[in-house]
């Protein structure tokens, strides 16, 4: 996502109207699942020694559009749906609509776990929504031993309302988890993989108005900016994180029944 490779930049309307474009297009796209209200294409060939863009479309009934948009957003309410995340936080703030945070998942052994640092930002549009995010360096969040830094060259979500209290959400990725996993592997598993994590937000997205009435009701910085405490970070502070810049872990020899299992969602 980043113009010219190397700057780091908030993206602006061309930007999420690009993404959206890309969720709502079928050009190019090769369906790869359709099956109980979930679909999910792909972009660009499966054995290719690149990572393909995923596109997943799940229509969620008794859901609507701003719940799931607080769901996406509520690093709290995380913990208790995302079973493969690790640890979860919020970093710092550039503007009103845009920060960076860190994210850690757990992948099936004997995978290394993964990690992200990622500039995100959301854009509102009437009943509809927008997040994005791609990967950056901050100077005191380096890759640590313990995990795999992976790289998310862009991944967003668009959710649009679909009539009264339901929507439909799409998920984008293209997402590079490094190490030595043959790209094919990690194009093949991600397509399994999307379904499932499409369906867990669909059902944290139903229990998440209960769960939020007993934890602090009105607090959600996302839509009220006045709420947020997080320090500032400056532009210059961030560059962008180049995939071949990080070390390959060595994760050889792996089977392929082994990398089937994660129910990762960046």
């Amino acid at each position: 996502m980043s113009r010219g490779g190397e700057m780091v930049y908030i993206p602006d309307d061309s930007d999420f109207s690009s993404f959206r474009d890309q969720c709502e297009s079928l050009e190019g796209w090769h369906c790869r699942y359709n099956k109980a209200g979930v679909t999910v294409w792909s972009q660009g060939q499966e054995e290719s020694c690149t990572v393909q863009k995923i596109k997943t479309r799940i229509s969620c009934k008794d859901v609507p559009a701003e719940t799931l948009y607080d769901v996406l957003h509520d690093t709290r309410y995380r913990k208790k749906w995302d079973s493969n995340m690790i640890e979860t936080y919020d970093i710092g703030r550039l503007t009103v609509n845009a920060d960076v945070g860190y994210y850690s998942w757990k992948c099936p052994s004997p995978l290394k776990n993964r990690d992200f640092v990622t500039l995100r930002s959301w854009l509102p549009l009437g009943n509809d929504y927008m997040i994005i995010n791609y990967s950056v360096k901050h100077p005191k969040y380096p890759p640590r031993k313990d995990f795999v830094r992976a790289v998310s060259l862009q991944t967003g979500y668009l959710i649009k309302a679909n009539g009264d209290g339901a929507c439909i959400l799409y998920y984008l990725t293209q997402v590079d988890p490094r190490g030595s996993l043959p790209k094919w592997v990690v194009n093949r598993v991600s397509q399994f993989v999307a379904p499932k994590a499409m369906k867990k937000i669909y059902k944290a997205g139903l229990k998440y108005p209960e769960w939020k009435r007993r934890h602090d009701p009105e607090y959600k910085p996302w839509v009220y900016p006045e709420q947020n405490t997080l320090p500032s970070v400056s532009l210059a502070e961030l560059s962008v994180q180049h995939a071949d810049s990080l070390e390959n872990i060595d994760e050889a020899g792996l089977p392929e029944d082994h990398l089937s299992t994660s129910d990762h969602e960046a």
